[in-house]
């Protein structure tokens, strides 16, 4: 069994600590921080990462929202729900469990890389039913060609090695591993930073988490179903994101009923790490944009007209 990360050991002096507090769901146990007061905001991470990625944005929007963050299913502080594939699917559902144990509703919602996908196909599925969702370097679509097939696979061949996820984790306790990985995606972070996710990969828990999640990741049917997509939609990108091209939120603007696109040149695929003031203003002035906006409440369904693929 990979040892997970301890709260009291891993967590003493996790950001915003003072915030968290854990829920039960789906039967398992999710690490939920919520700072501020207004109108809820609710802020999904990526692969790999936790809440401790929005460490220095989510105080600057907790000024006006009620910012309410959670580690994914088998990420950070979060459980391991043994009943439930970490699918995109299975991601939805219980990050909408938590929700309705909090008895929060968001109003606004915004995501990062993978975040972003489940945020999406819950409105689709209206499961949540905010004002406007903003996607940070969102990795809304496939990977084009041969790579939609390599990528998932290997994952899925890693997952199932039960030395991989130790491997991964020694790496990460030794040599410049981590920092060598987040520079490959275009961005450059802070020494604290790093300090973070060196912490979170040294557990073979939440590596295991990580490759889990990218071996039964789809996002072929998230593809189709993206004109069905209700809620307005900002795609903000980072001009030197190397994970997730720009191209990628251009073309699913072009498929989307209601979406427009935000560059932020000079950032890379962790913009909201690198320049959290920057990313805020466009948070802000993309939700101000649907303070008039009235949709129906999660859980009737979006009834959109399709438009066609991109």
């Amino acid at each position: 069994m990979s040892r997970p990360l301890e709260w009291a050991r891993d967590g003493r002096d996790w950001p915003h600590r003072e915030a968290s507090r854990f829920v039960s769901a789906g039967g398992t146990s999710f690490h939920v921080q919520i700072l501020g007061a207004g109108e809820p905001l609710l802020l999904l991470h990526g692969t790999g990462a936790s809440t401790h990625s929005f460490r220095d944005l989510a105080p600057l929007l907790a000024a006006d929202y009620r910012v309410v963050m959670l580690d994914l299913p088998s990420h950070g502080f979060s459980g391991r729900p043994r009943w439930r594939q970490p699918s995109i699917a299975g991601m939805r559902d219980l990050v909408a469990e938590v929700l309705d144990q909090l008895e929060i509703a968001p109003a606004y919602a915004a995501g990062h890389s993978a975040g972003a996908a489940v945020l999406l196909r819950m409105a689709i599925d209206g499961r949540i039913a905010p004002k406007r969702i903003v996607s940070l370097n969102g990795a809304l679509l496939p990977f084009p060609g041969v790579a939609a097939h390599l990528f998932p696979g290997l994952a899925k061949l890693l997952f199932l090695n039960p030395l991989a996820p130790r491997f991964f984790s020694w790496r990460a306790r030794h040599g410049d591993a981590v920092a060598r990985l987040m520079e490959s995606t275009g961005s450059t972070i802070s020494r604290e930073g790093l300090a973070f996710y060196e912490r979170l990969l040294a557990s073979p828990a939440h590596v295991e988490g990580a490759l889990s999640m990218m071996a039964n990741w789809d996002l072929e049917g998230l593809r189709r179903d993206l004109p069905r997509l209700c809620v307005p939609l900002t795609l903000v990108t980072g001009t030197r994101d190397r994970a997730i091209p720009p191209e990628v939120s251009e073309r699913v603007a072009r498929m989307v009923a209601d979406a427009s696109v935000v560059s932020l040149p000079g950032l890379g695929h962790l913009a909201h790490e690198e320049a959290p003031d920057r990313v805020a203003d466009v948070m802000r002035e993309a939700f101000a944009q649907g303070l008039s906006r009235s949709l129906p409440a999660a859980g009737t369904g979006p009834d959109c007209a399709a438009r066609p693929s991109s």
